[in-house]
């Protein structure tokens, strides 16, 4: 089988590699480098099962900036692409997704179109009306940047959306089904079929459950700190109860990365007219959690804050949304100067602030380094750290 994949960040890039190990793959972007590295077989982020398969399992993977050159010949055309939220209009920005599907159809393709970016409530149905063209499905994602290709490898669920009711359109959604599980080590996967509707749905509540969580717990944290309690051993405690459990559970600067600051605003616009108090909570939890990490920091009185990496996970070179770029803006709105230690950053500034290379000059200016995730490197200079980070791990 021949399959396009449209976008080659990490859900675009572990999906073709998890398919190009039985099928033949065409990966598409735009960005040249990107496309260079990949058929170098050189990961362009940090991912280490990415980083693995590329350079030593045999691929049928051909990364191409020219899409055109295969949609006629695919079965497929998966499309990845960047959905970023439109603060103005208060929904995810879905123009490159209704490019690429432009795109394959003035090539005269046939290819079943499966969206795996995210998208609004509603978006897919409405994008099948509005085009005529009845095969497109939607396959939500559920990957941790740093980890996408081992949660393709062990996905914890399979999901694909289809509006129609035609049994050669329902056989390409199983087909699909199949294709992902047949690349993945895990065995016994749940599946599901779903309306389009409803896998867009799954994706959105999904990753503001997840943020609900990270939320709940930073506000435990918060409310420790205050009253000089200690925080992990009342986590301990709550996570003893089987409905609640001992996972997810490690305070931080707040949610971040790509997806759980986007998604949970989209759910909540989504939530137009329909009533409720947890989704919008979510949303304002998150910026309270920076505002209190931020004013404890101030209440040291530094004259220079260190930053330390500011990825939201270890062994990850992805800041996109980071929280702790949320605390670098309020610290800097009040007059103190910023330094940061990253060693993924390349120039001498990041917005406005001096970035240090050398960690040692970076230990010694710095009169408290922030960090959302502690290091052992850290440790000749524990006393000038100031994280949340109660378990030492994401």
């Amino acid at each position: 089988m021949k399959i396009a994949v449209v976008g080659a960040g990490y859900v675009g890039l572990s999906n073709a590699i998890l398919l190009a190990q039985h099928h033949e793959v065409y990966l598409i972007d735009i960005i040249q480098d990107k496309i260079d590295k990949i058929n170098q077989r050189i990961s362009p982020f940090a991912d280490k099962e990415i980083e693995e398969y590329l350079s030593g399992h045999p691929l049928q993977l051909t990364a191409i900036t020219d899409g055109c050159s295969v949609y006629k010949a695919v079965d497929y055309v998966i499309i990845s692409t960047p959905t970023d939220y439109d603060s103005k209009k208060d929904y995810f920005d879905t123009s490159s997704v209704e490019r690429v599907v432009s795109d394959v159809l003035s090539c005269g393709s046939n290819a079943a179109i499966v969206i795996k970016s995210t998208v609004p409530v509603g978006y897919t149905r409405e994008l099948i009306a509005k085009i005529g063209y009845e095969k497109i499905l939607f396959s939500p994602e559920f990957l941790r940047e740093g980890r996408a290709l081992y949660d393709n490898l062990y996905p914890s669920r399979i999901i694909v959306g289809c509006d129609s009711e035609q049994p050669d359109l329902l056989n390409c959604a199983k087909k699909f089904a199949g294709l992902l599980s047949e690349g993945a080590i895990k065995t016994d996967i749940p599946v599901l079929f779903t309306k389009t509707t409803e896998a867009e749905s799954i994706k959105l509540f999904a990753n503001t459950y997840l943020a609900l969580r990270i939320s709940f717990f930073n506000e435990l944290d918060t409310f420790a700190d205050v009253r000089g309690l200690n925080s992990k051993q009342i986590i301990e405690g709550i996570g003893l109860d089987p409905r609640i459990g001992r996972h997810y559970n490690n305070p931080s600067f707040g949610y971040g990365g790509y997806c759980l600051p986007k998604d949970t605003k989209q759910l909540l616009a989504n939530y137009k007219n329909v009533p409720n108090n947890i989704m919008s909570a979510i949303v304002a939890a998150n910026s309270t959690r920076k505002d209190f990490i931020a004013e404890r920091i101030l209440d040291m009185n530094p004259n220079v804050v260190g930053l330390f990496r500011l990825a939201m996970k270890t062994h990850s070179d992805n800041y996109r949304q980071s929280s702790i770029l949320g605390i670098m803006e309020r610290i800097k709105a009040q007059g103190v100067e910023v330094i940061i230690y990253e060693p993924s950053i390349d120039t001498d500034k990041f917005c406005n602030s001096k970035v240090i290379k050398n960690l040692d000059e970076f230990k010694k200016a710095s009169d408290v380094i922030v960090t959302n995730r502690y290091d052992s490197v850290l440790d000749d200079v524990k006393d000038k750290v100031y994280t949340r980070d109660i378990y030492l791990r994401d």
